[in-house]
């Protein structure tokens, strides 16, 4: 079992299975206790997470996540660099097919969360290139919680306008 450096409880994965929990994440065997993420802030879920295991919670299909998600957009600045509805500006487009770093929900993720300065040092490269390529600066102690910035991700997917078998990044298949 892998276990985070703040330690807040103990949790019940399963009948008589009781393990040490952190800001509410388990990992045992791919099994992860349940996470409020309206109670935790991206830099923490993101530094006891593993790579690879960050999911967003939410659909691109759900209205109310996705108006939710535009309006936060706004409100942490995002349509700044992005543009209003993300389609672009100073800094690239987030609606397009072009993932910069790739486009799984766990990169994602981790570049709003920490920036593609120190994205790059935990070994990620540039797999798509843009017009613009100013760095992304970490916004993980800025956005309040995980829930936002999963809310974020959602309206971005949801405007997305590019090859459908590329939404979520490069298909297994092509890489």
């Amino acid at each position: 079992m892998r276990r985070g450096v703040l330690i807040v409880g103990l949790v019940t994965i399963f009948a008589g299975v009781t393990a040490l929990c952190t800001l509410g994440r388990v990992w045992a065997d791919n099994a992860a206790a349940a996470v409020d993420y309206t109670k935790i802030l991206p830099a923490d879920l993101v530094k006891d997470t593993p790579k690879g295991k960050l999911a967003n919670p939410y659909k691109d299909t759900q209205a109310d996540v996705v108006a939710e998600g535009g309006k936060f957009l706004q409100s942490y600045s995002c349509s700044g660099c992005h543009g209003g509805g993300g389609g672009g500006g100073m800094c690239p487009a987030l609606t397009n097919d072009i993932w910069v770093y790739g486009g799984d929900d766990d990169t994602l993720f981790r570049l709003v969360t920490l920036g593609s300065d120190e994205l790059q040092k935990l070994g990620y490269t540039r797999v798509g290139r843009e017009n613009v390529v100013g760095p992304m600066p970490p916004f993980g102690t800025i956005i309040k919680s995980a829930d936002d910035l999963w809310k974020i991700l959602a309206f971005v997917r949801s405007k997305y306008s590019g090859d459908p078998a590329y939404k979520f990044g490069t298909p297994p298949d092509q890489q």
